[in-house]
Order: structure tokens, then C-alpha cells, then sequence
């Protein structure tokens, strides 16, 4: 249970990662990172006391925090079959919870942000969970970030219609872009470089806010 300065106890979390498995979560990897990040740091003082439900909750600016079966869902999906994340960029920083998860599975992850509020945020919720060796950048998401790549993995936490080209451009040979398209029904998809192309994979049915061009 949560006190008045936003401390969670350890056996709120250990349920929370109980749930996880539950759900079908079936990685180690993925299930320690997720019980490592202080999810009330991410999610504000006046909603603390929801921070380990299994569920999204409103950011500013009409963003919100992912759920916890849908990030660790997200990440387990990358890591099949791999001995890590290699490389990550991170496309939809948001308050950074994802981003600190990641930071916990592979010592290099970039993150982008297109609200410059929110990434301040990210960058202030980061350090305050002691992990400021997450690259950000306040930066128009479905340009990726060229300047740092090739990735071994991308992840992008909002709903295109489609990936964006420039995201299939910076995946290393190997790599793997994780994003949710569609509309009002929205699907997870997974893209792999082989040697023959981009193979598709498809998952969960999902809910995200639209991945937008440009700044604000």
C-alpha cells in the first residue's frame, strides 16, 4: 500500500507481478524489470494510490500511462527467442515508465518525445527513479531518431494506421519494431529485418492514442 510520500510497499508490487503471470506473462526478465521501476514516481501524486493496477491511467495533455500487462506483453513479444533488447528506441516516451522498464533490460535505450511538456516530465519522473542513462529527445516520433541508429529493437507506445517507412530504415539487420496499428480496433504487430525482408507477425488487441506527426 501506498503512504502520504508515495512509497509502495513490497507486497503491492509482488501482487501486481502475480497478476502478470496470471495473465499469462511468462518471462523472468520481463516480470523483474516491471517490479524494479517505482510506477507511483510515473504517474503523479494524486494518482499514486491506483499505480499498480493493472490498468492505464491519464497523463497531461491527453496521453496516458500504458498498462502493465500491455508494456510487459509488448516487451516479452521482443525478447522471444532473444538474449536481449540490444539497442532500443522507444518511440512515445510519455512520462518514461516504459522507458525506465526498458533501461532495465538493455544499458542502451532512446527515447522520443513529440509534447514538450511531457518530456520534461519524463526526463524529471527518470531521474527521480535514479535512471538517467535513458537518451531522450523531444523529437517528431515517426522520423525516429536517424542520427543514433541502427536499432536492434523499436517500440512505439501510440496507434499508427500504418509503420512508418523511416522506422523500418533504422532497424539493424535482425531487429524488431514493436507498434499497435489500426483505428478503432488497434492490433499488435510485429515487424522482424531478416535477410528476405520484413517479416510481419500480429498479436492482442489493443488501445493507444494515435501516433501524430511534429512537435508541440
Amino acid at each position: 500500500m501506498l503512504n502520504g510520500i508515495g512509497m509502495t510497499s513490497q507486497r503491492t508490487r509482488s501482487r501486481m507481478i502475480e497478476r502478470l503471470r496470471e495473465q499469462g506473462i511468462r518471462d523472468e526478465r520481463v516480470l523483474t524489470a516491471i517490479h524494479a521501476v517505482p510506477r507511483h514516481i510515473f504517474v503523479g501524486e494524486a494518482l499514486a494510490h491506483r499505480a499498480y493496477e493493472d490498468t492505464a491511467l491519464p497523463l497531461v495533455l491527453g496521453q496516458t500511462i500504458s498498462q502493465p500487462f500491455v508494456v510487459a506483453r509488448m516487451i516479452e513479444l521482443l525478447l522471444v527467442e532473444r538474449g536481449g533488447l540490444g539497442k532500443t528506441l522507444e518511440v512515445g516516451a510519455g512520462c518514461g515508465y516504459q522507458a525506465a522498464v526498458l533501461a532495465m533490460l538493455t544499458k542502451e535505450v532512446y527515447a522520443v518525445e513529440r509534447l514538450a511538456p511531457l518530456l520534461a516530465q519524463a526526463r524529471e519522473n527518470l531521474r527521480h527513479a535514479r535512471l538517467g542513462q535513458v537518451r531522450l529527445k523531444h523529437a517528431d516520433g515517426m522520423l525516429g531518431l536517424p542520427e543514433a541508429a541502427p536499432f536492434d529493437t523499436i517500440i512505439v507506445a501510440a496507434a499508427a494506421a500504418s509503420a512508418p517507412q523511416a522506422l523500418f530504415g533504422q532497424l539493424a539487420m535482425g531487429g524488431r519494431l514493436m507498434i499497435p496499428l489500426g483505428g478503432a480496433e488497434q492490433i499488435l504487430c510485429l515487424f522482424e529485418r531478416a535477410e528476405q525482408g520484413i517479416v510481419e507477425s500480429r498479436f492482442d488487441g489493443v488501445r493507444f492514442v494515435p501516433l501524430l506527426p511534429g512537435v508541440a
